[in-house]
């Protein structure tokens, strides 16, 4: 049995009963502390016990937890895994302690912890608000004009900070418990009672910081701080009903799933802080769940409620390219899944709560999430119509419209496209960026890779009859402007320019440039010129920190081996690097059809590393599949 048939029968055996490809999707070890953050503050039995013995699996050998899996310990992950720990019963003399401990106390104790680790130790009573600057809840119920009022900020720091402004503006926190107490003293390098709260607002571990504050968020922050002085009482009232109402919107327009698992989590203790014992809140804690997985390390904390139309959907790419009609269960049952994912409606009310139109829209996940993705929205339309010979009902083309024209309503004025929405502030927003650990994250820029997949869509979807040239021709500027010195493209959601050049070399392939163009000549030689001596390719995160090409030091990896592979094919489609990738994958391919755990291969904000595990399994097919590599399946 070849490697396409094999490749693609794993597939139909992991497809769930509603057609999806559903796989963990994890990475930064931040977000299973706030789940058991969550469930402490709120009085809430945690439930699966599995996520204790995750917790205790990701520990580092230096007693630290990283920033992501397989990452170096990070003072920020570190603090908050040794507090979930302990508040969920491991005892003060574990091994484990210890050791946690020993590592937090070398990095200057909790008080050097990033503002994102103070604000959870705020909630928990193990910090004080005076510690972190004003996250004042008036900036929500500001005039909407102002320049950096939080609606032109990016949807997904909108959506964090939203519930850390209710919580601020309360100085809401636990009550103390005897194990609370001792925590205070253990986290810290001076006893608790002598810690200078006010002081440690710009405290921050030097390896953990990416993002150094510049001049203008201090003055903002000063500004800030010296407001909060006199804000009456009936403003702040005013600010936090404007805050949590916009909080309990967020709650029911998605499900009760939020954007992210870091907003999920603070939005649970929001409500509780608020309401308690109310049914919206009772709600939000019994969603908490839907953000674990069982997946090969045990029970994780999701960094998406799941990625099934992103995997659906570019898997069933692959199989179109690799002859579908052999596999038509599978395009079948994954049509039905895209199509039930497609957002069929506009918010109510969508304006005030600075959400954008949505019909035609695809999520990274399911329907029920409720924020529609650029490249997202690109794949439905493309996974719609390379489906469409198999299926008995096709997409039909008022709905397939209605996706086009939201594309073409959402590109930026810099000719690309962004996440979830239309760019709306000024990067000059990012001087403001307050979170020490990530890069690009107050504004909703341009990506390489999504306008690359609009482009694609765009371009496929001609025949529907929707004008789209006059954008395509920007999108392409965009795209070529991008293009690095070396050949290659940057990607911002994947690791890295081994991801982007695929992306940048389709989307100029699609949109009808030649074997003689020199951009797609310049992309085959960075590919064919970084490519290993067992003919696979690897590439590291320090990459995306350091904005050039690092090679990986695990070596060739199945996903960027098929990254490069389709880059290159698309760009010069008998370069004799192809045949040597393919032979690389035909190599490492299991007898089950799948290929073996690698690296991590995604990241956002250039720091942190995501796991998408179904990456191993398609890319690989489709490689195969589009240079020629594998044998022809048989009927």
């Amino acid at each position: 049995m070849d490697s396409l048939v094999r490749g693609f029968e794993f597939l139909r055996s992991q497809q769930t009963e509603r057609g999806s490809l559903h796989g963990d999707y994890d990475g930064p070890l931040f977000l299973l502390p706030g789940y058991v953050f969550a469930h402490v503050a709120t009085h809430t039995p945690l439930g699966d016990l599995a996520v204790v013995d995750t917790l205790y699996q990701t520990q580092n050998s230096d007693g630290g937890w990283g920033l992501h899996l397989d990452g170096p310990s990070a003072l920020f992950t570190s603090v908050l895994s040794y507090v979930a720990l302990r508040l969920v019963g491991m005892s003060y003399d574990d091994d484990a302690a210890v050791r946690a401990r020993r590592f937090i106390l070398s990095r200057g104790g909790a008080g050097n912890v990033a503002s994102w680790g103070k604000y959870w130790l705020c909630i928990l009573n193990l910090h004080d608000w005076d510690g972190v600057h004003p996250v004042s809840p008036e900036l929500w119920a500001a005039p909407s004009w102002l320049p950096a009022h939080p609606r032109t900020w990016w949807c997904y720091a909108r959506t964090v900070y939203l519930p850390i402004a209710y919580l601020y503006g309360r100085r809401w926190q636990m009550p103390l418990s005897s194990l609370t107490r001792a925590l205070r003293e253990e986290l810290y390098d001076r006893p608790y009672a002598e810690v200078r709260f006010s002081a440690l607002r710009d405290s921050v571990d030097a390896r953990d910081r990416y993002a150094a504050p510049g001049w203008l968020l201090r003055v903002l922050q000063a500004g800030l701080g010296l407001a909060e002085r006199w804000i009456p009482a009936a403003v702040r009232e005013r600010s936090l009903s404007v805050v949590l109402d916009h909080l309990y919107y967020e709650d029911r327009v998605t499900d009760f799933l939020d954007l992210g698992p870091v907003s999920k989590t603070l939005n649970v203790v929001a409500a509780f802080a608020a309401a308690p014992t109310s049914k919206h809140t009772q709600t939000a804690i019994a969603a908490l769940p839907r953000y674990l997985f069982p997946c090969e390390r045990g029970v994780t904390m999701q960094a998406y409620n799941s990625t099934e139309l992103w995997d659906t959907a570019l898997a069933t790419l692959a199989l179109a390219d690799a002859g579908l009609e052999r596999q038509a269960d599978f395009a079948r049952a994954a049509l039905r899944f895209i199509d039930d994912s497609q957002i069929r409606d506009d918010l109510p009310d969508g304006a005030r709560y600075f959400r954008d139109r949505r019909r035609g829209g695809w999520t990274f996940s399911t329907r029920a999430s409720g924020w529609p993705v650029a490249d997202c929205t690109a794949l439905g339309i493309l996974s719609s119509l390379a489906l469409a010979p198999v299926v008995d009902q096709p997409l039909s083309t008022v709905r397939l419209r209605d996706a086009v024209e939201l594309l073409l309503r959402t590109q930026n004025d810099d000719g690309g496209w962004s996440t979830c929405e239309r760019r709306r502030g000024s990067p000059l927003l990012e001087r403001l960026n307050p979170s020490e650990l990530f890069a690009n994250a107050m504004v909703d820029h341009s990506h390489v890779e999504i306008t690359a997949l609009v482009i694609v869509a765009l371009v496929a979807a001609r025949p529907l009859g929707v004008s789209s040239d006059r954008s395509l021709q920007r999108a392409l500027r965009f795209v070529r402007k991008h293009q690095r010195s070396d050949g290659s493209w940057e990607g911002a959601w994947g690791i890295a320019f081994t991801y982007g050049t695929m992306f940048g070399v389709w989307a100029l392939r699609a949109a009808g440039a030649t074997d003689d163009d020199p951009a797609l000549k310049r992309a085959a030689d960075f590919l064919a010129g970084i490519q290993h001596a067992d003919g696979g390719w690897g590439e590291s995160i320090r990459g995306c920190t350091e904005r050039r090409y690092v090679p990986s030091p695990d070596g060739s990896q199945p996903a960027m081996t098929a990254w490069a592979v389709l880059g290159l094919h698309r760009a010069q489609p008998r370069h004799p690097a192809i045949a040597r990738g393919t032979s690389w994958l035909r190599a490492h391919q299991q007898p089950n059809g799948d290929w073996a755990s690698s690296a991590m291969t995604g990241v956002f904000n250039r720091t942190c590393a995501l796991n998408y595990r179904y990456y191993r399994s398609y890319f690989p097919l489709w490689a195969l599949a589009l240079a020629g590599a594998a044998d022809e399946i048989p009927t």
